[in-house]
This record gives C-alpha cells, structure tokens and sequence, in this order.
C-alpha cells in the first residue's frame, strides 16, 4: 500500500488556508511557521489571531501560555542541572489542554527569543496576563523587564508575587511598576520593606489588588485612581479615612472608584470611629440590595450604612462573607 501523499496546503486559495489554520492548536501553526520564509509569512497573514490569548508566567518555570480558538496550549522551559535532560522536550496532552516542557541550563534567554517569535506570529503587542514571582530568577529580573519595555509591550493583567521574604525586590518591583504599561489588572503580593518604597501607581485601572499594602499610606491613596480597589493589611488611621470620606464626598479625589475593600473591620466600629462627623444613614437589615463586589461580581446585600456624594452617588459600607473569609467593603452607586 502506497504511503499517503502530503496534502498541498500551500496550493490552496488564503482563505482555504485560513480554515485549515483554524483547525490547527497554535503548537502546530508555530511549528509550520519554522518550516520557511513562505510559511512564516503566511501564518502571519491570518486574521483570526486577535481571539488568542497570549499570557506569561515566571515562577520556578518559564511558561508561554496561549488560548486558541480550541486548545489552551502551554510551552515550559524548565531549568535543570541535569547535562543529559538539556534540550530535552515532553509533549502531553489530555482534553483541551496541551504542555511541551523543554528542559534547559540557562532558560530565560530562549524565553525570551520564543516570547519575541510568539507575538510576531500571532500579531500581539500586548499580553493578556503576566505573572511574574520577583524571588525566582532575582539576576534576571532587570533584563526581563528591559526585554518587555524594549519589545513595547503592555500588559493587560499584571500579577506579582514574592515567595522568599528574606529576598528584597523593593526596587525590582518599583522598576517594573515605573517601566511596564499595565491595562486593567494590577495585584501583588510583594513584601515591601522599604518606608519610601513609591512605585508609579498606574491610573484607571479596573481593579487594583494590593495584598500587603502597609505602605499604602494616606498620601498614596488619595492618588489612586482605580474601579476596583482592594487593599489588605493597611496602616491608614481612622482618622485618615474620616479625612478621606469628607475628600471623597466633595469629590475631590478617587472619582472613579466603584468598589473599595479593606481587611475585616467590624461595621458599628467603623460607623462610630470614622463615620461620626459624617452625614450617613444605617440601613434596615430587612432591606437587600444587589451592590458590585470583588472582580466585578454582585451580591445581594442586607443593610449596610449610606453616604452620599455631591453628585447624588451612594457609598454602601457593608460586611459579607466569600468561601471563609469575611471581608469590609465599599460598594459606589
């Protein structure tokens, strides 16, 4: 039995091409870009490429994770001090997911080249998510940064982490906040242990999650410009937040906000330690109201406490549960 004969896909009319491509996961349009200079123009040239998501992730492995319009396909570099693992690749795949692990000495360079290559490809200049740990690759951290904001890229969700406390990213972090364009999400979980650690803080974000915020001071809060704000373990006064209420009612500052939580703060202590100078009224408990939450959620809520902005818009002040954890929130309409 003759072997079956190679399909022609390059004879095929573009638009032919394209509904092949669409079938293809993105492993095999990167693998068939690499064939030549034709095949890579012509993956280049498709036009469905906006519905990908494109998302970076920095931990203990380097990782290129696209979503296709069937697969979630993701590529690992994985670091090992094992000569006879370098340049190995594992592929597996179950259901819709698909992972090739290619092992290497020093990955971040050939990160970088296949980060570069991915978004030539699939017509990208910004990235859906980046999510970076600042303690895992610390000698690198500078050059990644400088590869993001050399290459012109904007990300779309930033996600920060820090898991070895005794390691200082202050400036790492600062570095990355002042050099990278973020779109829409911002969260952190650094621990800053620098009192004049100022990073730039981006403006109109739609949520902005800062998990060990002491140094958010008041200062720095009156400058935040965010929908959806959430900041735990803070270190601004009672008194501080009187100030900010009364700044906020005149609407001289956070205009846009629409949602604040803060970490669990019992309602009657707030009413009575910063709410006693302000115009409010204590809602019915038998009263619910459905009032946007966390990630730009809903919840119906019983109650609660209300102030009024100049402009007619209602802060409710109100406690509520999510899994295990109660939380103190501030929900603008």
């Amino acid at each position: 039995m003759d072997p079956p004969k190679p399909f022609p896909i390059l004879r095929l009319p573009f638009l032919a091409i394209e509904e092949v491509f669409k079938a293809m996961h993105p492993f095999e349009i990167i693998n068939f870009s690499i064939i030549s200079k034709r095949t890579k123009g012509i993956a280049k040239q498709m036009g469905f490429y906006p519905k990908y998501a494109i998302e970076f992730y920095i931990h203990e492995t380097l990782e290129i994770r696209l979503h296709g319009t069937k697969n979630v396909v993701s590529f690992f570099y994985v670091m090992t001090p094992d000569e006879k693992m370098d340049g190995k690749i594992e592929e597996k795949q179950w259901g819709r997911f698909i992972t090739r692990r290619e092992f290497k000495y020093d990955p971040v360079d050939e990160w970088k080249q296949w980060f570069k290559y991915v978004l030539e490809i699939f017509k990208k200049q910004s990235i859906d998510i980046l999510a970076m740990t600042l303690t895992t690759f610390v000698e690198q951290n500078v050059s990644i940064i400088d590869f993001l904001k050399a290459n012109e890229i904007s990300v779309d969700e930033c996600n920060l982490y820090q898991r070895d406390k005794k390691i200082n990213v202050d400036k790492h972090t600062a570095y990355l906040l002042d050099n990278i364009k973020i779109n829409s999400v911002l969260c952190y979980d650094v621990y800053i242990n620098n009192d004049d650690f100022n990073p730039k803080i981006p403006k109109s974000l739609q949520e902005l999650r800062i998990y060990n915020s002491k140094w958010i001071g008041y200062e720095r809060l009156l400058e935040i410009d965010c929908k959806s704000v959430i900041l735990e373990k803070n270190r601004i006064s009672d008194k501080e937040w009187n100030i900010f209420l009364k700044k906020w009612i005149a609407m001289e500052t956070n205009k846009n906000m629409e949602y604040l939580e803060l970490d669990n703060i019992q309602l009657d202590r707030f009413r009575d330690l910063v709410l006693h100078d302000i115009p409010h009224e204590v809602v019915d408990r038998g009263v619910k109201r459905v009032l946007k939450t966390r990630r730009n959620a809903t919840q119906v809520i019983s109650g609660g406490i209300d102030i009024k902005r100049n402009d007619g818009k209602t802060a409710t002040f109100f406690v509520y549960r999510e899994f295990l954890t109660q939380l103190f929130a501030m929900s603008i309409h």
